[in-house]
């Protein structure tokens, strides 16, 4: 089974904000357990009695909020950094890779980020799964895993719309069950969708690419074409 966790960056009802991202990371399952020994590994470096404990949370370590308070900003954007290498450009392709929709609110004219985000990165995960089946027989089914932040019942409805009544681009035909969702605070997985979701949405909104530098070539492509990252801005 792929797991594609995903957490959201920038809030639709913020108006200072101009762009919503929806981004995560899809992982094979038998590859979660090391990714997350990993990122357990950096997490001890600030507090290596309890490193469970510790959050790996993109806004608040850039800002210092928390308990990032007490550590050096170079500490803490390295940190950043650092967990997008281990879990996601030191992975082989075949068990990592990356979708994120980014979205203008305003371009929408009404319309719902969040809705829109959903629908594009549920369409292209499906592709993603089919595409493996029509190449390599692999009949691997996938599952999308949210912060428990997220608005779940909204979600699930599109969900089993997007099934049995069809998107804009056809029906998803590879999913195992609707979306789950997760506390962050218990899923290492979802703190690096997290981190994936805060670096689209640092390079879109603030113009500062530096973590979106390291990550942008793993997004899902095939034949040269990228197909995981949709941006409408």
């Amino acid at each position: 089974m792929h797991l594609l966790y995903l957490d959201e960056s920038g809030a639709v009802e913020d108006a200072s904000q101009n762009h919503f991202v929806l981004a995560g990371v899809s992982v094979f399952e038998r590859q979660t357990h090391w990714i997350e020994q990993e990122l357990n590994k950096i997490a001890a470096r600030f507090d290596p009695a309890a490193p469970h404990t510790v959050e790996l949370h993109g806004a608040p370590m850039r800002g210092g909020r928390g308990l990032w308070r007490r550590f050096p900003v170079a500490d803490r954007l390295q940190a950043i950094a650092d967990a997008l290498a281990v879990g996601v450009v030191n992975q082989a392709r075949q068990y990592v890779r990356l979708f994120g929709a980014v979205i203008r609110k305003a371009d929408l004219a009404g319309g719902d980020p969040v809705e829109h985000a959903f629908e594009c990165l549920s369409q292209r995960f499906d592709l993603f799964l089919g595409r493996l089946y029509k190449k390599f027989g692999d009949a691997q089914r996938g599952l999308i895993v949210f912060d428990k932040a997220s608005t779940e019942n909204r979600i699930q409805t599109l969900a089993r719309d997007f099934k049995y009544n069809g998107h804009t681009w056809g029906r998803t035909r590879n999913y195992c069950e609707v979306p789950v969702f997760l506390d962050s605070r218990a899923s290492r997985l979802i703190q690096l969708a997290d981190l994936v979701s805060y670096s689209l949405f640092r390079h879109f909104e603030a113009g500062d690419s530096a973590l979106y530098e390291t990550i942008k070539e793993h997004f899902d492509r095939e034949g040269g074409i990228q197909h995981g990252l949709y941006v409408r801005v």
